[in-house]
């Protein structure tokens, strides 16, 4: 498995990573999580090479963090860069113009989540922080600032990090230049190409780590939804697909289907499309069973995409407007 270099930290992490929502379960999440079956595909991932796993102290109130550190500790010798992510404690998602900080992550929130996470994860520190949405209004705030400097100080955190809201990569740029972040967790894809606008340069330029989430855009640009698909009670898919996204979708994604190497499935195209870009660290596809393990990693393994396809996909950047039912 490649590695790329995290920003300024000089830590090196596998290119292909995993993104832990669906291992998680519970209210407001993916259904059908089978923690056998996680554990088994961590593992199976630690031995083909990955090193970075996202997690969030609300993926399962806490279930998908406790699993990390499960695979921690089941792997000892391994060095793992483990992260995880602070939920705002007004439950706000995406967090929106006008939100106090106060409101979202006062300090003392700010502490109580990353000992919550340090106690389910059953070890400290941890490798990554982040701010599980944000606003860069907030980014000249004092409290979160001292709150995260006091974390690094006691060894509670190596590196802190911001996941950025959906469809607004823009929305942290001065906090970037504050010099207190890390990492950077933006969605970024054939449809969402605008990170590449402002925030991969301004990344370049600070040293700062790119986390790429969402590389099939939910799913979709596996190529195997149809304007039929629905998913059981409770699970989050049916609130972002819900039935006029998958009409504008599935058009879209048969659009790209001709552009489908033969030999590789569109999945593999799209997460080659990420790793493409030399600005991302890691992409971060969430992945709970073996065989779609072997496709990601086969699908890295591939290197970047010829010039000319690439020049075909982003023809397919597709911009729309924020939503209340986006968060990830």
């Amino acid at each position: 498995m490649a590695e790329r270099t995290f920003g300024r930290t000089g830590r090196s992490v596998s290119e292909l990573g995993i993104g832990m929502w669906g291992m998680g379960g519970g209210i407001g999440g993916w259904t059908g999580a089978d923690d056998r079956q996680s554990m088994a595909v961590l593992r199976a991932a630690v031995d083909a090479g990955v090193t970075f796993f996202d997690s969030a102290l609300v993926y399962g109130a806490g279930h998908s963090d406790e699993l990390l550190g499960a695979l921690a500790r089941a792997e000892p010798g391994r060095d793992l860069f483990l992260a995880s992510k602070i939920p705002p404690q007004n439950r706000e998602w995406p967090a929106r113009p006008g939100d106090r900080v106060n409101d979202a992550f006062p300090p003392r929130h700010i502490r109580s989540s990353v000992e919550g996470i340090l106690r389910q994860m059953r070890r400290k520190p941890i490798d990554l922080v982040q701010f599980h949405v944000w606003q860069d209004d907030w980014a000249a705030d004092p409290g979160w600032q001292r709150a995260v400097e006091e974390l690094r100080r006691d060894g509670s955190v190596r590196y802190v990090g911001i996941s950025v809201n959906r469809r607004e990569p823009a929305n942290v740029l001065r906090t970037l230049r504050t010099g207190l972040i890390d990492a950077v967790q933006v969605v970024y894809n054939v449809f969402d190409q605008a990170p590449e606008d402002e925030l991969f340069p301004l990344c370049r330029d600070l040293g700062i780590a790119v986390i790429a989430r969402v590389p099939l855009d939910e799913g979709s640009l596996s190529g195997t939804l149809t304007p039929d698909s629905r998913w059981p009670d409770g699970d989050w898919r049916n609130t972002y697909f819900h039935a006029g996204n998958l009409r504008q979708t599935i058009p879209r994604v048969e659009a790209i289907r001709p552009l489908v190497p033969p030999g590789e499935t569109m999945a593999q195209l799209a997460l080659r499309f990420v790793l493409s870009n030399p600005d991302v660290t890691t992409v971060i596809p969430g992945t709970r069973s073996l065989e779609h393990l072997a496709d990601n990693v086969a699908a890295a393994a591939a290197g970047a995409l010829p010039a000319d396809l690439l020049a075909a996909l982003r023809e397919h950047r597709w911009d729309r407007p924020q939503s209340r039912a986006s968060w990830s």
